[in-house]
């Protein structure tokens, strides 16, 4: 048995599930951001007695290294590390854009020519974004945008563009009728696609150094404190 932790608590959704392997055992989810500190480790507690598991079963937790909640990204590596240091099992980071668009990619009966474009709400106008084709190749690499009329301008107008995301309806403001060819969606991170996604990459073995292992923050995190002493 392949019991694999998945961690998701970068998002306003958290996620924690376990699967063997690509197959879901148990998942939990909180929707309130503000409490996924305290939701995560009673998740994982629950989870693992529902299903008759103890913790010392588990082969790899993987975890949203980010982008996106600062105190999620947080909150979740912190657990994944602490985890794997103490069970001697390896540790995978996902980044939280490209595992939007796995899930939204898994989802979606588009051409093998349409390109995803998750946006993870940032505040503002500023989200963070990246763009990837059907097989999640990376198109543009993340990172922290502000959106105006001209984003993403650059990708081939003559493709299927498919935007989606806690970001996504500030830019479908400006973007509604500009190119028909660009299409919003309302797509989420299911526990599916997380189970499936952390799966996929301990088939390839492409674990993190647990000590060594950084968050995604894609921009420098700002405190009001920092921006003082500088």
């Amino acid at each position: 048995m392949n019991y694999i932790l998945n961690i998701h608590t970068t998002a306003e959704k958290a996620i924690v599930n376990i699967s063997n392997e690509h197959q879901l055992i148990g998942t939990s989810v909180n929707s309130e951001q503000k409490e996924h500190a305290g939701f995560l480790h009673t998740a994982i507690k629950n989870i693992l007695a529902e299903n008759h598991l103890k913790i010392a079963e588990l082969k790899a937790v993987g975890v949203t290294g980010g982008p996106g909640s600062y105190t999620g990204i947080r909150v979740g590596l912190a657990t994944a590390k602490g985890l794997c240091f103490a069970l001697k099992i390896p540790m995978m980071m996902y980044n939280s854009l490209e595992l939007t668009a796995f899930s939204a990619i898994e989802n979606s009966e588009a051409d093998s020519q349409a390109l995803f474009c998750p946006m993870i709400d940032a505040r503002r106008m500023e989200v963070f974004s990246a763009v990837y084709d059907h097989k999640l190749k990376e198109i543009q690499s993340p990172a922290a945008i502000v959106l105006d009329e001209n984003s993403f301008s650059d990708l081939p107008a003559h493709l299927a563009v498919f935007y989606f995301g806690s970001g996504a309806a500030k830019f479908k403001q400006l973007e509604e009728n500009r190119n028909t060819h660009w299409h919003y969606i309302s797509s989420d991170v299911t526990s599916e696609a997380l189970a499936c996604f952390g799966w996929n990459k301990f088939k390839k073995n492409d674990f993190e150094n647990v000590v060594n292992a950084k968050p995604l923050y894609v921009k420098e995190f700002y405190t009001p404190a920092k921006n003082v002493i500088n």
